[in-house]
């Protein structure tokens, strides 16, 4: 499944998203979340899983003109828009979803910066 955003995606800086009370994954599957914007590939957001049902997570979009690959589109062309994709993955395969330790990280970064 994905979705397209309109030009102003990247003032979207973060997504809720929620499994259900209905809706099950096996318990080694995960419900992924990707964001691209125009130009870009996509980036691994976050995920969902039986243990945690649901998440806030951060949207990452690139500043512009930070290297993204050139478009090919006239600016203001309607087509100009961002891809949110959500899919069923192997959780094995995704990267860590320790919030905890990522939170611990991000704090340390914060104070790194302070000094």
């Amino acid at each position: 499944m994905s979705h397209f955003v309109g030009e102003s995606y990247d003032s979207i800086r973060e997504i809720c998203i929620f499994l259900l009370n209905n809706f099950t994954l096996p318990p080694d599957k995960a419900l992924a979340l990707y964001i691209q914007s125009p130009g870009t590939p996509f980036v691994f957001c976050g995920a969902v899983t039986l243990s945690r049902p649901s998440a806030v997570l951060s949207l990452p979009w690139p500043e512009p003109g930070t290297g993204g690959i050139p478009q090919l589109t006239a600016p203001g062309d309607p087509n100009l828009t961002a891809t949110i994709g959500v899919s069923v993955e192997d959780l094995a395969a995704l990267p860590s979803l320790d919030v905890t330790a990522e939170r611990k990280i991000e704090r340390m970064a914060m104070k790194v910066g302070e000094n």
